[in-house]
């Protein structure tokens, strides 16, 4: 069966053809409404506000039609965007598929984005409303949301869900209890995609090259056809229990952790921030048969005893974002639990392998991308190759097939060009074997700095530190597995960071001045 050409021509009917998230969701919901469809993580209480909930496929279903609703009574137009920057929690989830139920853009943004990131990012865009969580962990999400909100005109709500909401924000907790939501929308019409018909622009993510920021807009076939290349590589089961660690804030989180979930119709669980003690207790307690975390993460976690068959776990999804750095990652060797890799390439796509009995990471081989590999009747997901100039291009059914905004040309851009022959560059430098036949991933794209899942041009980080303190340094250093980790010296190391803070800098950045002794004292723990 093939979900699309590699060469970018429109999806054929069925599941990578019209379907959207919503319509897999709803799919579910008609055939499980009484099942568990959501669960919060079980600490949700440490680090945002409310209870966790646990929610049937009926009940998430109608908090959905109500968020698009209450959007809707809101005066949000067809295809108007809402920029979301939400917890782990239900309600993201809930949020991210009422966007498009409401025939909205979701826009996720990364949540350890403050003022300053966001701003430079939602200018570039017409951005209608702000849906955040109220607070996570220290951080006052409403007040970062309202100080956007102010400086990008084009915003008209500020949205969220969360305790003693300011004036100028709308709260949306009072639909859980509402005996009467506001009626869903019809969608009178849809943006299309080249080269459509009936291509639904439905998400717009970010990616960052070393000279700007970039909005990646993407169908909900991509979408889809990305969470099938993982689903179907990992052999994730119908009704499959999945436990996520992976925010919904970039295409690689979405595709293997929510799509996966959508496919199968079972129960997503959800983990935030990683917590061993809770990830365990959360593992044994609901009999996880599948876990999606970062691919650095899933080698400390190999050595924990509950990640056993014994507790019912059958597969480990590991999302490497720095896929340069998978070669390095230790062999799996539990064969009753079976370990898929999934090498993201930014925002461009990704490549899903399941490794076999060496328990080593299986090589790219060039060509089509089929899930799962090595089957008859395997669907075509998309297509690697190396270009010219020695780095890996992917195209396909989940790449991206045109700039975001639709109409603009990114001519100054190295990476995210469609080629004639509809392959996009992602930048990632790769070796080929003498065969020709094998791509070795040895570099990232240059000028990026990866840190913790977060991308940054590492040219704009030291200009920051410059805003803060003209004598304040910077460096960028290697990670044995998760690509690098940000160092950073300045006279005074608490005026600097505090100067960070000020201008409304990433946390990962303002936590590169950190004091020498707190610094060690975690290195030690």
């Amino acid at each position: 069966m093939i979900l699309g050409d590699p060469t970018g021509k429109p999806m054929m009917t069925g599941v990578g053809g019209r379907a959207t998230l919503d319509d897999l969701f709803r799919r579910a919901a008609a055939r499980r409404p009484d099942d568990i469809a959501l669960i919060d993580p079980p600490n949700r209480l440490s680090f945002t506000d409310g209870a966790p909930r646990r929610l049937t496929y009926a009940e998430a279903d109608r908090m959905i039609s109500a968020i698009a609703g209450r959007l809707h009574r809101m005066g949000l137009p067809t295809d108007a965007i809402v920029a979301l920057q939400m917890a782990n929690t239900v309600e993201g989830v809930l949020t991210l598929l009422a966007v498009l139920r409401a025939g909205l853009i979701a826009m996720p943004l990364p949540l350890l984005w403050r003022r300053l990131d966001a701003v430079a990012a939602l200018e570039r865009v017409g951005v209608s409303a702000l849906m955040v969580t109220g607070r996570i962990g220290k951080t006052d999400h409403f007040d970062v949301a309202l100080q956007v909100a102010a400086e990008i005109f084009p915003v008209r709500y500020v949205c969220g869900f969360g305790r003693n909401p300011p004036d100028g924000v709308v709260a949306f907790d009072d639909l859980y209890a509402a005996d009467a939501p506001d009626p869903v929308p019809s969608i009178e019409r849809e943006r299309e995609l080249p080269p459509g018909p009936g291509v639904h622009l439905a998400v717009v993510t970010w990616d960052t090259t070393a000279a700007e920021i970039v909005p990646v807009g993407r169908s909900h076939a991509e979408l889809i056809a990305g969470g099938l290349g993982v689903l179907l590589e990992s052999r994730v089961p119908q009704d499959a229990i999945v436990l996520s660690t992976l925010a919904t804030s970039s295409f690689g989180g979405l595709a293997a952790g929510v799509l996966p979930w959508l496919l199968a119709g079972g129960t997503l669980a959800l983990h935030q921030p990683f917590d061993a003690a809770t990830f365990a207790d959360q593992c044994r307690s609901i009999g996880c048969d599948t876990i999606v975390v970062p691919g650095p993460l899933a080698a400390q976690l190999a050595e924990a005893d509950f990640l056993s068959a014994r507790n019912g776990l059958r597969r480990v999804v590991a999302l490497w974002r720095a896929p340069e750095r998978l070669s390095r990652a230790p062999a799996w060797c539990d064969v009753a639990v079976a370990m898929t890799d999934v090498h993201v390439f930014g925002e461009t796509g990704l490549l899903a392998a399941r490794r076999g009995p060496s328990g080593r990471p299986i090589a790219i081989l060039c060509g089509p991308i089929a899930a799962p590999r090595g089957a008859t009747g395997a669907l075509i997901v998309g297509e690697v190759a190396p270009t010219p100039k020695g780095t890996l291009a992917m195209r396909g059914p989940m790449v991206p097939r045109c700039a975001y905004p639709l109409g603009t040309e990114r001519t100054a851009l190295p990476y995210f060009k469609v080629a004639a022959n509809g392959f996009v560059d992602t930048g990632y430098a790769c070796r080929r074997d003498h065969q020709g036949t094998i791509l070795t991933v040895t570099g990232p794209q240059p000028g990026i700095a990866g840190v913790g899942g977060y991308r940054f041009s590492a040219r704009d980080l030291q200009d920051l530190v410059n805003r803060a303190d003209s004598g304040g340094t910077l460096a960028v250093l290697p990670d044995a597995l998760a690509g690098h980790r940000l160092a950073g010296n300045a006279a005074d190391l608490g005026q600097m960071r505090d100067a960070l803070t000020r201008l409304g800098a990433n946390p990962l950045l303002v936590g590169a001045f950190a004091d020498r002794g707190r610094a060690e004292a975690r290195s030690a723990a």
